[in-house]
């Protein structure tokens, strides 16, 4: 999961908010793209180390707080500072020591993306109830919204929904309305924006219109947009599904930065969650 995850998100970064000749152009698993912002193709963006904050507290089973997610958030950024991240919330974890100074710093009323980017890992979550709380504690803690808040449950859902076999690809969007009780459009066509709502809406119809992860990962760049969010959460979910041909492009693999939470970093991380 994270390393499919680290992947589409370095994947869509060469792409996010790009033009459209050069999506159309580029768009076609040959390589990585250099993204707008000063990372080298290959390199994975705030998506891929938000998600590993997640997973990490996943695994080291401390109690879901407000001060504790705060934590992990201030601790992987500062282990391993990236560009990526909204450039108010870059300026936060930046400034902030611990994830108490965050927590006094942050207004959380966005309805960005970026409580559902990093949900993915808590696909885990057997008891749905408990998805649910955890998934929207830990978008309250930044995007204290309906939208932060939904969507990141959304995310969640539809990784719980493949890891546990709940249901074929065609029923995910009923079961994730069903449980966020909210209607998402999963017939989206236009680009997506930094929203929580539009996301998952791109998100549901490339999980429910692909056959495979190649398709996944084309589909959600050619939205245009925020796109390494979609590709980033669509990867990662669909890799937990039987029903995607799961074969890719070695450059995905070969290509993936590999220095301290590289791809290597990831595979030790998803061999954990499987564990779990």
């Amino acid at each position: 999961m994270l390393l499919e995850i680290g992947m589409g998100d370095a994947y869509g970064a060469g792409f996010e908010f790009a033009p459209k000749e050069k999506v159309d152009a580029f768009n076609n698993l040959k390589a990585y793209r250099k993204p707008a912002f000063k990372i080298l193709p290959g390199c994975y963006t705030d998506d891929t180390q938000m998600s590993l904050a997640i997973a990490e507290l996943l695994l080291e089973k401390k109690e879901w707080t407000k001060l504790n997610i705060a934590e992990k958030f201030v601790e992987c950024f500062k282990r391993d500072p990236r560009l990526g991240y909204a450039q108010g919330f870059y300026t936060l974890l930046k400034s902030a020591s611990n994830g108490r100074e965050l927590l006094k710093s942050i207004k959380p009323h966005s309805t960005r993306n970026g409580a559902a980017m990093r949900a993915v890992p808590l696909g885990y979550i057997q008891n749905i109830q408990e998805l649910l709380e955890i998934a929207e504690l830990q978008a309250a803690t930044t995007h204290d919204t309906e939208i932060g808040r939904k969507s990141a449950q959304a995310v969640a859902l539809s990784a719980h929904y493949f890891i546990y076999n709940v249901g074929k690809k065609d029923n995910l969007t009923e079961f994730v309305e069903h449980h966020t009780e909210f209607i998402w459009n999963s017939n989206w066509t236009a680009p997506v924006a930094c929203c929580g709502q539009e996301t998952v809406n791109a998100l549901l119809t490339v999980l429910k219109k692909s056959a495979s992860l190649k398709d996944i990962l084309v589909n959600s760049v050619a939205f245009s947009g925020d796109v390494d969010t979609v590709a980033a959460t669509g990867l990662g979910i669909g890799c937990c599904s039987k029903e995607y041909d799961t074969a890719l492009p070695t450059f995905l693999y070969e290509d993936l930065e590999d220095g301290r939470f590289g791809k290597s970093y990831l595979k030790v991380i998803d061999t954990q969650l499987a564990a779990l």
